[in-house]
């Protein structure tokens, strides 16, 4: 088993070395085989060159997008190549790189795989995780989309939605890919979208689905946010509209209209 990290780069040089120590340093020490997948979505403040001098120590294969695509272009590429770089028993994770998500989960995360879980997110909203250093405006706007996510596509016991910290059996995600082909990933223009549109896809493939609390640390955070309000409320509407009511998927095979 081989866990394959995917991170979403971009202008994150500040804390992105330190960053890719602690995921070392959290899976070698729990005896995990990894490869880090890091997405340079267009940086310009050195993050490719320090990519490019720790993958001399540290197992990291590099994607870079010359120019800046958007996290959901940087996304599909990084889910693109860790599913055909892994087995069924693999897992993937994946997590900002901005500092703010505590790689120390990721053992227990895999852990809960190994467990039967297809989905496993780390939530601020589970007994035990909460968020610090985000503004009451940004707290209650990821509060009312997970809200939302829940009306709408609701799993017993899961409570976040749109935090992107997670592990998936890779055999889940490859499935995903096989029913819903080049839609798994539909909204790839609608920036921080492709976070629960992931999470709802596999949803209507009655994937196990399970949370361990998370910290969320913004307070760390040294690089600006590029969430985009107006475009992640568009393209809530646009998934909802696109999905809700949607039959639940038990079979396999073969892509599935739309």
């Amino acid at each position: 088993m081989r866990i394959n990290v995917i991170l979403p780069i971009f202008n994150e040089a500040p804390c992105l070395e330190s960053l890719i120590i602690s995921i070392k340093n959290a899976l070698s020490s729990a005896g995990l085989s990894y490869k880090i997948i890091a997405v340079n979505d267009g940086s310009s403040d050195g993050s490719q060159q320090i990519l490019e001098r720790l993958s001399a120590s540290i197992p990291i294969s590099i994607i870079t997008h010359k120019m800046n695509r958007g996290l959901g272009e940087t996304i599909r590429d990084g889910f693109e190549f860790a599913t055909e770089h892994s087995g069924d028993d693999d897992i993937i994770v994946r997590l900002d790189a901005d500092g703010t998500q505590d790689p120390i989960l990721i053992p227990a995360m895999c852990q809960k795989i190994q467990e039967g879980y297809d989905v496993v997110i780390a939530s601020r909203y589970a007994t035990g995780g909460k968020e610090i250093g985000l503004t009451f405006k940004r707290r209650f706007f990821s509060r009312m989309a997970s809200l939302l996510m829940k009306v709408c596509f609701p799993v017993e016991g899961l409570r976040d939605y749109s935090c992107g910290y997670r592990a998936y059996r890779a055999s889940i995600i490859k499935r995903a890919i096989n029913v819903f082909g080049n839609n798994f990933i539909e909204l790839k223009g609608l920036g921080f979208t492709v976070t629960p549109e992931k999470l709802v896809k596999l949803i209507r493939l009655n994937a196990k689905i399970t949370e361990v609390p998370l910290i969320l640390r913004y307070d760390l955070k040294e690089s600006k946010s590029k969430m985009n309000n107006y475009e992640t409320i568009l393209g809530y509407i646009i998934l909802i509209q696109k999905n809700i009511g949607r039959r639940k998927i038990k079979g396999g095979g073969g892509v599935i209209p739309l």
